[in-house]
């Protein structure tokens, strides 16, 4: 159900919800199929009984149907994926997130001075000191045995000990390397198959696998030049928060990954990185003025 509270103002919506306001804002008819949504806005107060929309939303909705930049956040975690963004108008910014297991998304405008702020609290971006030594900079593997060893938390009983997860979590990751490697044939000058997870790798791998409370990536669309023709620029990045491990981004595959683009034997790189060079990649997500593409009339 709809809701909204207007000492902010902020709006829980689904995505069926939004479809409806952003159909109505924009004069055109609500599809049949999403009359059940647009009955909830009416009992809620968002919608009146003629169609006519609400003077709170008229910020968001502004923004949702003429945005200059999108930006997009997944977040996959123990508890599944989230969707959270930012979409940036030429006079609002509207933040959305989601919350596990609900079909209502929180929006609420963003003073526009402290977007990359709120994109940092998105992901949750901390400073702490508290960050082991991992020892390794650099892991390197392949989407198969990342996926092995992700997938193999899933099995393991919330009872177990953290040192048993670590041993099931070693055991996929072993597992799925050995097949992978069976019949590779060695690259020229080394004399292992390629795509080993070999020692002291594997054992960090398995257990920032365990410390692992989101891999998030972050991407900014635009209207823009892309391949040197007026088009849609993207640009994105992602990374590992791996809790006293600290953070880690992923530069293989390198976003923004288009669909089809990575397979099981595509490579992953992970490298150690510090909240200092997040914010940094959040601060370069951002366009500069230069790079959008009005379009006339705007």
């Amino acid at each position: 159900m709809p809701s909204y509270d207007i000492t902010r103002p902020r709006f829980r919506l689904s995505d069926e919800h939004v479809i409806v306001l952003t159909e109505l804002a924009t004069d055109r008819p609500v599809p049949d199929e999403y009359s059940a949504a647009r009955d909830e806005l009416r009992r809620c107060g968002l919608l009146g009984q003629d169609g006519e929309l609400s003077v709170l939303l008229l910020p968001v909705l502004k923004t949702l149907v003429n945005p200059v930049v999108v930006v997009s956040l997944e977040a996959t975690g123990r508890q599944g994926t989230l969707n959270h963004g930012l979409i940036i108008g030429e006079d609002h910014v509207v933040a959305h997130q989601s919350w596990p297991g609900e079909r209502e998304a929180e929006y609420t405008t963003v003073e526009p001075k402290t977007l990359v702020w709120a994109m940092a609290g998105m992901v949750n971006l901390q400073q702490s000191a508290a960050v082991r030594d991992a020892g390794l900079a650099v892991v390197e593997t392949t989407v198969a045995t990342l996926e092995a060893g992700v997938g193999s938390v899933a099995d393991v009983p919330a009872a177990a000990s953290g040192g048993a997860e670590r041993d099931h979590i070693r055991a996929a990751l072993e597992s799925a390397a050995a097949r992978e490697t069976a019949g590779t044939p060695e690259p020229a000058g080394t004399s292992e198959p390629a795509g080993t997870l070999d020692e002291p790798a594997l054992t960090l791998f398995a257990d920032m696998i365990g410390e692992l409370r989101s891999s998030w990536r972050m991407t900014a669309a635009w209207r823009g030049r892309d391949g040197g023709q007026d088009g849609v620029a993207v640009r994105g990045f992602g990374v590992w928060d791996c809790g006293p491990l600290g953070y880690w981004h992923r530069e293989l595959p390198a976003e923004p990954v288009a669909p089809g683009q990575v397979g099981p034997e595509s490579a992953v790189r992970l490298v150690r990185t510090d909240a200092k060079r997040v914010w940094q990649m959040i601060t370069d997500l951002l366009p500069a003025e230069g790079e959008i593409r009005r379009i006339a009339g705007r």
